[in-house]
């Protein structure tokens, strides 16, 4: 009897089987890295100028109210322009309408530097620059957000937001320090002068971006209201993006302490002009400390119990800065409270881009923009006003508390923002 056959023995596995590729930089990206240098030379310039304007416009006044406007003057022309912007950046060349802002923007940093020098207006021809220049940031702003998409491909963009957002808040500590340096140095005329210069530089290097992912243009049919009122229902049936960009809206509006930094840094710490752009800077330097940490530990894991920590966070730590009179303490705290920032604004930038078609992006991106200058610049009114009536102090310590309440009534609001856990469900989500 012949033996029976056995079965041919499976192939052997290779001792060393190839690993998998790694993942493509983002940086390789054609056009990438020329718009994150064109975005930090202008965020640079925004930032220098921020501190100069908001430093002369005390300095001349010695009144937190005139603080408040600085802050009102350029939020009134981004809500006027809200409409128009998002249906312009869904139809026509998103590259070329921020080329466009930014080089509105170097003019009014020559208006400014002219102004330094020549002018005679007072306050006065200072807020009228900067209602021209809340216009060109009307569109500045969503053109931004929604050119980013169009550069990198899909699978990518968590990692573009999180690169681009740690970019940014470098350039946000650099900034505020020169721009303290340079009014030390030159004054008003040679520190608008260095705005100016940053501004074009920006549009120039903005000119190399490479437009690789882009989609064809945004519906032309209907009105410019009918237009933009499909964004808004879009926004009205997206609890996660609806929840994200009010959340923000809400607590930096009623928390946030930036336009009290003038009246710490006179009257309750006494640093001067040096020390100011130090306060600024220093909850940059926090959220590029966690920018950092983001990048090299990346998370998509319970993301959206962990934006709602970071907001209370955030508030807690201007709540520390609001009762300090010492300059260190009062620096850690905006350090804390920046780091917590930067998680938050990690997950509502991807949060919000996931969740949006690019034929709406501009649409979408004007609202969030609309609601982030109101938590900045109409924060910046709500902190003076209340400083002026309150006191700087007592404004500070309300807006912390504000913000935690505010924590608190989204976190039950919205369920399905707090329970989201990966980027990737936010697109499905309704």
């Amino acid at each position: 009897m012949t033996a029976p056959s056995l079965p041919p023995s499976p192939p052997s596995a290779p001792a060393h089987p190839d690993p998998a590729p790694a993942p493509e930089s983002v940086y390789r990206h054609a056009g990438f890295v020329s718009f994150l240098i064109a975005r930090v030379v202008a965020v640079v310039a925004t930032q220098v100028q921020a501190v100069v304007v908001a430093w002369q416009v005390y300095d001349l006044t010695r009144d937190p109210l005139a603080l408040a406007y600085v802050g009102l003057a350029q939020f009134l022309p981004m809500l006027c322009l809200l409409l128009p912007a998002g249906d312009l950046i869904d139809r026509f060349d998103r590259r070329r309408i921020l080329a466009i802002s930014w080089s509105v923007g170097a003019v009014c940093s020559a208006l400014l530097w002219w102004l330094s020098g020549h002018g005679t207006s007072g306050v006065a021809g200072i807020y009228a620059v900067l209602v021209l220049y809340g216009c060109s940031r009307a569109f500045s702003g969503p053109a931004m957000q929604s050119l980013l998409p169009q550069i990198v491909p899909r699978e990518q963009l968590a990692q573009a937001i999180a690169a681009n957002s740690m970019l940014m808040r470098t350039a946000s500590i650099g900034g505020p320090l020169l721009g303290g340096l340079l009014f030390a140095l030159g004054g008003g005329e040679l520190t608008y002068a260095v705005c100016c210069a940053c501004f074009v530089l920006g549009v120039v290097l903005l000119l190399r971006v490479v437009v690789a992912y882009a989609t064809a243009p945004g519906p032309t049919q209907g009105t410019m209201w009918q237009r933009f009122g499909a964004g808004i229902t879009f926004i009205r049936s997206r609890p996660i993006i609806l929840g994200t960009i009010s959340l923000d809206l809400f607590a930096v509006l009623l928390g946030g302490v930036v336009a009290l930094l003038p009246i710490y840094a006179h009257e309750v710490l006494h640093v001067g002009p040096a020390g100011l752009g130090a306060l600024r800077s220093a909850m940059a330097v926090g959220e590029v400390g966690a920018g950092l940490y983001l990048s090299m530990r990346p998370f998509n894991h319970k993301v959206g119990r962990t934006m709602f920590i970071a907001v209370a966070v955030f508030g807690v730590a201007n709540l520390v800065f609001a009762l300090s009179t010492l300059f260190w303490l009062s620096f850690a705290a905006l350090l804390v409270a920046g780091a917590a920032d930067m998680v938050s604004v990690y997950i509502r930038g991807a949060l919000v881009q996931f969740s949006t078609p690019d034929t709406m992006r501009g649409r979408v991106n004007a609202v969030n923009m609309l609601f982030i200058g109101s938590s900045n610049e109409l924060g910046e009114f709500r902190a003076g006003t209340s400083a002026a009536w309150l006191g700087a102090v007592p404004a500070a310590v309300v807006g912390g508390l504000c913000t935690l309440g505010v924590v608190g009534g989204w976190t039950l609001a919205f369920k399905q923002l707090r329970e989201v856990d990966r980027f990737e469900e936010a697109a499905n989500a309704h």
